[in-house]
């Protein structure tokens, strides 16, 4: 039977992801953009007794600061409705906006309203505000993760806000300018124990090295990569895209891997270890896998990230 991405979605299967990511977000979006708003902003708070969050550099924040500027202006009650707005995914221009950011400016934007919420420049919650009995159990299952898990869930919650990108038609999507490659002599090579395979070796080496030009190079014309909860992303130029808007300055540390021949001369590869966010720094290692699959030539056609549901799957490898 050939191979197919379908089938490919299959392999290692006993591979456990945390698939209370999901079920939380799902949780999440079920609230009241009410209470979406104070249990983000609870969250934050809870998280920030752990892990502090990076500042967003000002080439992130430039896309940002237009919208930023107006909600500063308003008075409490508009500032109050533009977030409830983006929590309900109304159709306005702030939400519109928004909803044309990646993932890190939208972090971004947050992030600057909780720090005016703190400096009484922005609405705050309301004193002695209450989360209702579901956004508290919401938030008690948050406390429970682990921190990369936390910090997925915290995405989650504020990427799929703003208004509904199926709805846009045409638009341009916003992204933070590139950054360049690291210089050869700043870049750092990886070792993973029980594996030595040189195309998942530079996959590592090049997406350290922020090198997506040279790492689009090991995928195949038609090959897939699926992030972690996500359909798989096919071709080279959304995968590209992929590398460019989420995964700037990530430091991949894979500890352990196997490689097992299978159908068609292709060969199957696993890796588990950990992966640094630049929000967030050493301060959490986000425990992953990466499962590829070779074709005969050593090049990608299928590669699925996953977070992985507890520490101890860092070290199962079993098919």
């Amino acid at each position: 039977m050939a191979i197919t991405i379908d089938s490919a979605r299959g392999i290692f299967p006993n591979t456990l992801s945390a698939d209370v990511v999901p079920a939380l977000t799902a949780r999440f979006n079920q609230l009241s953009a009410e209470d979406q708003l104070a249990w983000t902003w609870f969250a934050f708070l809870e998280m920030g007794k752990t892990v502090t969050v990076a500042a967003p550099g000002a080439a992130s924040m430039q896309f940002a600061e237009a919208a930023l500027n107006e909600i500063k202006r308003m008075p409490f009650p508009e500032q109050s409705q533009v977030m409830s707005d983006l929590a309900n995914q109304a159709d306005t221009p702030i939400c519109r906006t928004y909803a044309t950011w990646s993932p890190n400016i939208k972090l971004g934007f947050w992030n600057q309203l909780g720090e005016w919420m703190e400096q009484g420049i922005v609405a705050p919650i309301p004193s002695g505000y209450k989360l209702s009995a579901n956004a508290n159990a919401v938030l008690e299952t948050l406390k429970g993760l682990d921190q990369g898990q936390q910090i997925t869930v915290l995405r989650n919650s504020v990427v799929d806000m703003g208004f509904d990108t199926s709805k846009l038609g045409d638009y341009t999507r916003v992204s933070e300018p590139v950054v360049a490659p690291k210089e050869e002599s700043q870049r750092t090579q990886v070792t993973i124990e029980g594996l030595d395979n040189p195309t998942v070796l530079n996959y590592m080496n090049l997406l350290n090295a922020n090198d997506f030009d040279e790492l689009i190079k090991l995928f195949v014309a038609d090959g897939a990569l699926q992030p972690p909860f996500q359909r798989p992303i096919v071709g080279k130029d959304a995968i590209k895209r992929f590398f460019r808007e989420e995964c700037q300055n990530l430091r991949l540390l894979p500890e352990r891997g196997v490689a097992e021949p299978t159908d068609d001369g292709y060969t199957q590869v696993k890796v588990t270890g950990k992966v640094q966010t630049p929000w967030f720094g050493a301060a959490v290692g986000m425990n992953m896998a990466w499962r590829f699959l070779l074709n005969p030539q050593g090049n990608i056609f299928f590669v699925a990230i996953d977070l992985l549901a507890s520490p101890k799957e860092l070290m199962n490898l079993v098919r």
